[in-house]
């Protein structure tokens, strides 16, 4: 059964006269984003496929999980923040890839993870992940069929 592991982007700089996009990661966020990394290889759900957010909070934070060996696609449309968009990508994946990330942003990452399991957790702090389980295949990746199986922030 393949697993989706839904990432929100570790904290970011508030970013005075920058673009939204370009917000880069706090000391904080990249050592949260490190340790989520080591805690996703501990937990054996290293990824077959990342799909990223184009703006530099995402990259980098999928830069300090520090997964070397997953192949990674960088999705402007998940910037744009919608949650079916998100979905959609997640239907379209293809069949030989078992364990997908999607690092991404709120609400949509939160959103997303409420739609496919019909639950979720109050809130969805930066670095917090969920990892769902997908029962019949990514194609078959509709609103409450999904099984959240883990759902972890940085403070435990």
């Amino acid at each position: 059964m393949p697993s989706l592991i839904v990432l929100r982007h570790a904290k970011a700089a508030a970013g005075l006269g920058l673009a939204d996009i370009d917000r880069p990661l706090t000391d904080r966020g990249r050592r949260d984003a490190a340790a989520a990394g080591e805690w996703l290889r501990g937990a054996a759900l290293a990824p077959d496929l990342v799909l990223c957010s184009t703006a530099v909070r995402t990259r980098e934070t999928l830069d300090g999980l520090a997964f070397t060996t997953s192949e990674v696609a960088y999705e402007a449309s998940i910037y744009d923040n919608d949650p079916e968009a998100l979905l959609s990508l997640v239907r379209e994946t293809g069949d030989e890839v078992d364990t997908l990330l999607l690092v991404g942003h709120n609400p949509s990452v939160h959103q997303l993870v409420h739609d496919l399991t019909g639950s979720a957790p109050e809130s969805f702090p930066t670095c917090a992940l969920a990892v769902i389980d997908v029962p019949g295949g990514w194609a078959e990746a509709w609103p409450g069929t999904g099984d959240l199986t883990t759902f972890r922030t940085p403070k435990g």
